[in-house]
Protein backbone atom coordinates (compact mmCIF):
# COMPACT_ATOMS: atom_id res chain seq x y z
CA UNK A 1 0.00 0.00 0.00
CA UNK A 2 1.35 3.43 -1.27
CA UNK A 3 1.69 6.46 1.37
CA UNK A 4 -1.15 8.08 -0.40
CA UNK A 5 -3.66 5.15 0.49
CA UNK A 6 -2.70 4.52 3.51
CA UNK A 7 -5.55 5.83 5.31
CA UNK A 8 -8.54 5.42 3.00
CA UNK A 9 -10.69 2.45 3.87
CA UNK A 10 -11.37 -0.60 2.09
CA UNK A 11 -14.03 -0.97 -0.65
CA UNK A 12 -16.22 -3.40 1.99
CA UNK A 13 -15.69 -0.97 4.79
CA UNK A 14 -16.57 1.97 3.07
CA UNK A 15 -19.93 0.73 1.38
CA UNK A 16 -20.61 -0.46 5.03
CA UNK A 17 -20.28 3.30 5.91
CA UNK A 18 -22.32 4.17 3.26
CA UNK A 19 -24.97 2.02 3.98
CA UNK A 20 -25.05 3.30 7.92
CA UNK A 21 -25.31 6.75 6.89
CA UNK A 22 -27.99 5.86 4.31
CA UNK A 23 -30.45 4.32 7.19
CA UNK A 24 -29.57 7.84 8.70
CA UNK A 25 -30.64 9.85 6.65
CA UNK A 26 -33.67 7.65 5.68
CA UNK A 27 -34.69 7.43 9.34
CA UNK A 28 -34.53 11.25 9.32
CA UNK A 29 -36.98 11.93 6.47
CA UNK A 30 -39.39 8.71 7.76
CA UNK A 31 -39.37 10.70 11.26
CA UNK A 32 -39.77 14.06 9.13
CA UNK A 33 -42.63 12.67 6.95
CA UNK A 34 -44.39 11.46 10.34
CA UNK A 35 -44.23 14.92 11.88
CA UNK A 36 -45.72 16.20 8.67
CA UNK A 37 -48.28 13.74 9.05
CA UNK A 38 -49.85 14.18 11.97
CA UNK A 39 -49.45 18.14 11.75
CA UNK A 40 -51.75 18.16 8.90
CA UNK A 41 -53.78 15.17 10.40
CA UNK A 42 -53.87 16.97 13.93
CA UNK A 43 -53.96 20.50 12.69
CA UNK A 44 -55.45 20.99 8.97
CA UNK A 45 -58.34 19.05 9.67
CA UNK A 46 -56.60 16.87 6.58
CA UNK A 47 -56.99 12.74 5.80
CA UNK A 48 -54.21 10.73 6.35
CA UNK A 49 -53.67 10.23 2.99
CA UNK A 50 -54.00 14.26 2.30
CA UNK A 51 -51.51 14.73 5.66
CA UNK A 52 -48.97 12.47 3.34
CA UNK A 53 -48.94 13.63 0.35
CA UNK A 54 -48.79 17.50 2.07
CA UNK A 55 -45.84 16.20 3.82
CA UNK A 56 -44.23 14.90 0.79
CA UNK A 57 -44.80 17.88 -1.08
CA UNK A 58 -43.42 20.10 1.33
CA UNK A 59 -40.35 17.70 2.89
CA UNK A 60 -39.23 17.46 -0.62
CA UNK A 61 -39.52 20.89 -1.53
CA UNK A 62 -42.34 21.12 -3.90
CA UNK A 63 -44.82 23.53 -1.92
CA UNK A 64 -47.89 23.12 -0.35
CA UNK A 65 -51.06 21.13 -1.94
CA UNK A 66 -53.93 21.94 0.48
CA UNK A 67 -55.06 25.37 1.73
CA UNK A 68 -55.01 25.52 5.75
CA UNK A 69 -58.34 26.29 6.94
CA UNK A 70 -57.52 26.75 10.45
CA UNK A 71 -55.18 29.01 11.61
CA UNK A 72 -53.64 26.17 13.97
CA UNK A 73 -52.93 24.48 10.97
CA UNK A 74 -51.65 27.32 9.41
CA UNK A 75 -49.05 27.81 11.83
CA UNK A 76 -47.88 24.12 11.81
CA UNK A 77 -47.69 24.42 8.19
CA UNK A 78 -45.35 27.19 8.44
CA UNK A 79 -42.86 26.04 10.88
CA UNK A 80 -43.14 22.83 8.98
CA UNK A 81 -42.13 24.08 5.94
CA UNK A 82 -39.36 25.93 7.50
CA UNK A 83 -38.52 22.35 9.50
CA UNK A 84 -38.56 20.51 6.17
CA UNK A 85 -35.40 23.12 4.50
CA UNK A 86 -33.16 22.32 7.43
CA UNK A 87 -34.04 18.10 7.45
CA UNK A 88 -33.59 18.49 3.48
CA UNK A 89 -30.25 19.95 3.95
CA UNK A 90 -29.09 17.82 6.72
CA UNK A 91 -30.39 14.90 5.25
CA UNK A 92 -28.25 15.62 1.88
CA UNK A 93 -25.34 16.37 4.26
CA UNK A 94 -25.57 13.18 6.06
CA UNK A 95 -25.71 10.89 2.99
CA UNK A 96 -22.83 12.71 1.47
CA UNK A 97 -20.47 12.75 4.13
CA UNK A 98 -18.90 9.81 4.15
CA UNK A 99 -18.31 10.57 0.11
CA UNK A 100 -16.77 13.80 0.89
CA UNK A 101 -14.72 12.48 3.74
CA UNK A 102 -13.15 9.70 1.14
CA UNK A 103 -12.85 12.52 -1.24
CA UNK A 104 -10.97 14.14 1.47
CA UNK A 105 -8.64 11.56 2.36
CA UNK A 106 -7.93 10.92 -1.39
CA UNK A 107 -6.98 14.98 -2.20
CA UNK A 108 -5.19 14.47 1.39
CA UNK A 109 -6.71 17.86 2.74
CA UNK A 110 -6.63 17.05 5.89
CA UNK A 111 -2.75 16.02 6.09
CA UNK A 112 -0.37 18.49 7.65
CA UNK A 113 2.80 19.95 5.81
Amino acid sequence: MTLRNKNILPRKDFAIRVLKYSVVALMLIVISEGIGILGYHIYGDLSYIDSFYNASMILTGMGPVDPMKTEAGKIFASFYALFSGIVFLSTVAVFFAPFAHRLMHLLHVDEEE
